[in-house]
């Protein structure tokens, strides 16, 4: 006994100077990536880290409560600079006024709380919760959002687990940006008929918990304004571009910005054929294919109809009148992500909407990734195409729409040749831009479709639904993960997107299973214990009258 309680002590003196962690799980959920060390080794000063998620809060919470501290204990482990961890309910114990200030001063800083109905004996009772945090070094500080909620059609238990396995991004992502004092800029453009606000409000609401966001009229804009963006975003613009506005854009990738190209080459609309029942697609002329061409990408004058596809409401004809139906709709389809590709690992299919293909060019110096294709069972057509949707009611030739699977997205890595190398330099520039003959080492992303970073708007009351998020179908696709992996690996060379791609899996009881033995284990667990009881007390009974009768 003594040589045991001898080896436990010098055990725990060893363990106190030494951190280890033995990670059993198949998905290794309990070990830091390399990537997350590789940012708490940089960072130079102390880092406090306050977590709101605290007090009484249902299982699914508690869960994600434990997640992030034992997250968050092997950040203090594992750097090289003292980390303080506070977990806190900032309105526990508050009259009702007083909540009302300090819920105030949160939202100034960027902590949202979120109002959950909690089931007791009474009935159910709302409680306000805090699923953020904020990391802080030296005068700088982050909201960090614990609560992810990218599934907006999916339970409970699916948004906590996703939550779980994106919490060593976000606060890796968070330290990284403290540390460092970085806070990338996002720029949308505008001035070229793209959409408005209103259809970008959920990408740029979802970015901004990151990221710098905001519009950029390309007409507009200086170099100076163009120096401080880090991603610019041309998504479904819809008048021709100005050799200005391209040198501009040329400018930018020289100097190693960063490009998402979301184009529309086929002009195509649901609501026109709502109104008339058929429509002409025609070419656009954006006067975008000269660039994109020297780039290493073209987007093709064609259509997708592929068999994996969203649905739209459509009328059809019963017997009290008209019903309203959901029907597959060719023109919409569904994109499969190239799962060996960090940008689209573990996403849904993002949804498109009259999608165009994208081909790949052969220049030298630059690295071509597809990272979304159609699946095999599609047709493609030539443009100008009569559209109808009397489509929804035919049934298609399985024959006619076996195909390979096409490119509708690509990655461009590498040093790009300059459009205007060798050129006179437009009218309309007034400033000195001196570009060079080729860009910095830089990364695009090339699309064939401008609505696939679009939300959409309820016709009835003007609100905005999540990225993504069918209203009719409630299904939810890949589009806003797609956006916020598309950010974060172009805005990082650290690659810190592989983080974004950890797999947590929760290997919950089989209900079905539960619910069939569920008496024979209650029996089990209230009648075994007892007898092991009985029967110890046997034991005893007879092994003291065996031992003190002789």
């Amino acid at each position: 006994m003594l040589f045991f309680a001898a080896l436990l002590i010098f055990l725990n003196l060893i363990a106190s100077h030494f951190y280890t962690r033995f990670d059993f799980t198949k998905e290794k959920r309990f070990t830091l990536n390399p990537k997350s060390k590789a940012v708490l080794a940089k960072a130079k000063q102390e880092i406090t880290v306050t977590v709101f998620l605290d007090g009484e809060l249902p299982a699914a919470f508690k869960r994600l409560q434990r997640a992030t501290a034992d997250l968050l204990n092997d950040y203090k482990a594992t750097s090289g600079v003292k980390i303080n961890v506070v977990f806190t309910d900032p309105v526990s114990g508050l009259a009702q006024q007083e909540q009302d200030t300090v819920l105030s001063n949160l939202y100034r800083i960027g902590i949202e709380p979120t109002n959950l109905n909690i089931k007791n004996e009474a009935g159910f009772t709302q409680k306000t919760i805090f699923p953020m945090a904020i990391v802080q070094a030296g005068d700088r500080q982050i909201a960090v959002k614990l609560l992810q909620n990218l599934d907006a059609g999916g339970g409970y238990e699916d948004n906590i687990n996703n939550s779980i396995q994106n919490l060593e991004y976000v606060f890796t992502s968070a330290i990284k940006k403290v540390s460092t004092g970085e806070n990338p800029r996002i720029g949308f453009t505008e001035g070229n008929g793209e959409p408005s606000d209103l259809y970008l409000s959920d990408a740029m609401k979802s970015l901004s918990d990151s990221y710098e966001v905001g519009r950029v009229d390309l007409n507009q804009i200086s170099k100076q304004g163009l120096d401080k963006l880090k991603i610019l975003f041309i998504t479904k613009p819809q008048r021709e571009f100005s050799e200005a506005v391209k040198y501009k854009i040329n400018y930018f990738v020289m100097n190693g910005g960063r490009v998402v190209w979301s184009l529309d080459q086929v002009s195509a609309s649901l609501d026109s054929l709502k109104g008339k029942g058929e429509q002409l697609a025609f070419n656009n002329k954006l006067n975008l294919d000269d660039q994109l061409f020297m780039y290493g990408a073209r987007i093709n004058y064609n259509l997708v109809a592929d068999l994996n596809c969203a649905e739209i409401p459509v009328a059809m004809r019963g017997g009290a009148g008209r019903d309203i139906q959901m029907a597959p709709w060719i023109y919409y389809p569904v994109l499969v992500p190239d799962t060996s590709n960090n940008i689209v690992r573990n996403i849904d299919g993002v949804k498109t909407e009259f999608l165009s293909t994208v081909d790949t060019i052969g220049v030298k110096g630059i690295r071509k990734t597809v990272i979304l294709r159609t699946s095999p069972y599609h047709i493609v057509y030539q443009t100008p195409k009569l559209l109808t949707l009397a489509t929804v009611a035919e049934t298609p030739d399985q024959k006619l729409y076996s195909n390979p699977a096409q490119n509708a997205a690509v990655l461009l890595e590498g040093v790009f040749p300059s459009v205007f190398a060798n050129r006179a330099v437009p009218a309309g520039i007034t400033e000195n831009y001196g570009v060079p003959g080729q860009s910095k080492n830089t990364r695009m992303i090339v699309i064939g479709d401008g609505d696939i970073f679009l939300n959409q708007v309820s016709g009835r009351d003007g609100s905005v639904f999540p990225l993504g998020f069918d209203r009719y179908t409630q299904r939810n696709f890949g589009n806003k993960a797609f956006l916020l992996n598309i950010a974060d690996y172009l805005s990082s060379d650290d690659n810190l997107i592989e983080l974004r791609n950890k797999e947590v899996k929760v290997r919950l009881l089989d209900k079905q299973l539960l619910r069939q033995s569920k008496t024979k284990w209650q029996f089990i667990n209230l009648i075994l214990p007892l007898l092991l009881l009985i029967l110890f007390a046997i034991f005893q009974h007879y092994y003291r009258k065996y031992k003190y009768a002789r």
